[in-house]
């Protein structure tokens, strides 16, 4: 009897002492879930036009800018929209009349001064109808995506078209391609996505008797994700060159069918490898950058070191031998 109730006695204390410990357990923390992060640039020069005695020429280059980040099913957790809409004009003796220091809004920095609201039959802005789509196709595949109603461009459904009247063949099609393109860089759900770009016409050049003049849009892009701490959790770089030429008389001799690819589309074709300290592409080089600004804050980025636009850091040096200043000022824009 005696030894029934001693062990009776050691069998409560035993679960006393469990229950104890399990009382003092802390709840572990669930890992953040991640998701793919994915940037795509269409461009275009499709409007651009010749010089006349009453109209100076344009080279108008579109670029739409689609951001997205993807969770492992394939469902689109968070969607940014933008396009950067640069004109340079010339005359009919094949001079640059545009500034070659003109600088450049996309629609969404320009926010009202673009001026649709006013011509919208639901009163929004150009900036407020891709952000309405982007929240449109948060939450849905890239399939759902592409199965989207539309009707001679417009989209065909009621719900949409409260939101959105503007096109949107290009955003579907910038939202699949950004999925397409979308990789494993180390963002989470939940980070906040953003984009951000710069644009010059610095390289532009008149026409010569003997030599088409140029109109370049120089852009660079990037998307990036941060976490609640502030800390860059992916990055992607990407950059343009949409060049419409001209010649003496203001006559654009650049076939305008034919969509401008980016650097990141061009790879080993760019041809900046054979000229490089480092035997290294555009698009390598700015994914090298991008990796190293990845897990830093902002204000760190701000503070790397740089000597005549190039980086000042051996560790930097060994992956990117290129310009970074816009790549820097770009990472500080879409933190904004």
């Amino acid at each position: 009897m005696k030894k029934t109730i001693a062990l009776l006695m050691v069998a409560l204390m035993a679960i006393a002492l469990l229950a104890g410990c399990g009382g003092t357990q802390q709840p572990q923390e669930e890992t953040p879930e991640s998701v793919m992060t994915g940037l795509a640039v269409l461009n275009s020069v499709a409007k651009s036009a010749d010089a006349a005695t009453d109209a100076d020429g344009l080279a108008q280059a579109d670029s739409l800018i689609v951001a997205v980040t993807v969770d492992s099913e394939g469902v689109i957790t968070d969607c940014v929209i933008d396009q950067a809409q640069s004109k340079v004009n010339f005359n009919t003796a094949g001079e640059l009349v545009t500034p070659l220091d003109a600088t450049f809004k996309t629609k969404n920095e320009l926010g009202t001064e673009y001026g649709m609201n006013k011509a919208s039959t639901i009163g929004k802005e150009w900036n407020e109808q891709a952000e309405a789509f982007a929240q449109y196709v948060i939450g849905k595949t890239v399939a759902e995506v592409a199965g989207i109603a539309v009707s001679e461009g417009y989209a065909a459904d009621a719900d949409l078209l409260a939101s959105v009247t503007v096109h949107i063949t290009d955003f579907m099609a910038g939202v699949e391609k950004a999925v397409a393109n979308a990789a494993e860089l180390g963002a989470a759900k939940g980070d906040m996505l953003s984009i951000a770009t710069t644009t010059n016409i610095s390289k532009s050049k008149n026409a010569a008797e003997a030599e088409d003049g140029l109109a370049q849009v120089y852009s660079t892009y990037v998307a990036m994700t941060q976490n609640a701490e502030g800390k860059i959790t992916s990055c992607i770089f990407d950059g343009s060159q949409s060049n419409v030429n001209f010649d003496a008389t203001g006559m654009i001799t650049t076939d305008l069918s034919v969509a401008p690819r980016t650097k990141n589309e061009l790879k080993e074709e760019y041809g900046m490898a054979k000229n490089s300290s480092i035997g290294k592409e555009w698009y390598e080089q700015a994914a090298g950058f991008a990796a190293y600004v990845t897990g830093k804050t902002v204000e760190e980025v701000s503070g790397i070191a740089i000597s005549e636009g190039y980086a000042a850091d051996a560790d930097i040096l060994a992956s990117t031998t290129i310009h970074i200043t816009d790549f820097i000022a770009l990472v500080e824009k879409a933190a904004q």
